[in-house]
């Protein structure tokens, strides 16, 4: 995985490629590969996105990775800026990922490519495990549904036309 800076329309965005494979199809006049690259970016804010690029050429497919990313970017409501609200569930293709929040101190206790999203997400104390397919893509895919799924209690209200105090209450 590597670590990158990247300036884009005045915000700071770090990016991390995830996963870099080598695609071979079969023609009439033999094989043709080509690259595809998998590629996080996030501001450790809250803002993080998720992109996949395919090329001819490494480089070349992970800046279109990287524009995809830009183009997929979600914001998520960290709770005290270091944890998620609730427990939430994220399902891509086979894979399963469970994020739950945690005390302070715990720190991001996630594998793989869920840790990558986390990190960048600016997550810093949160429990993962990851269930069913052990892909790159799908388990980011999944963290990514997951980390859209969590509302906090002010979105909640507001969804049920309440006050927090009311729903508590």
């Amino acid at each position: 995985m590597q670590k990158k800076t990247r300036d884009s329309k005045e915000k700071q965005y770090e990016e991390l490629v995830i996963d870099v494979k080598s695609v071979v199809k079969v023609n009439k006049g033999g094989r043709q590969r080509r690259y595809s690259a998998t590629v996080v970016i996030g501001d450790r804010k809250g803002k993080v996105g998720l992109g996949i690029g395919k090329a001819n050429e490494v480089p070349d497919a992970i800046k279109k990775a990287l524009q995809d990313a830009q183009k997929n970017i979600i914001t998520i409501s960290l709770i005290d800026g270091r944890t998620v609200a609730h427990e939430a569930i994220g399902r891509a293709g086979a894979a399963r990922v469970i994020i739950k929040p945690a005390q302070a101190g715990t720190g991001v206790i996630a594998g793989g490519s869920v840790r990558a999203i986390l990190d960048l997400a600016g997550v810093r104390d949160v429990v993962s495990k990851s269930l069913g397919a052990r892909t790159k893509l799908n388990m980011a895919r999944a963290a990514m549904n997951a980390l859209k799924s969590i509302k906090t209690a002010e979105e909640v209200a507001a969804l049920r036309g309440k006050t927090v105090e009311e729903i508590l209450g």
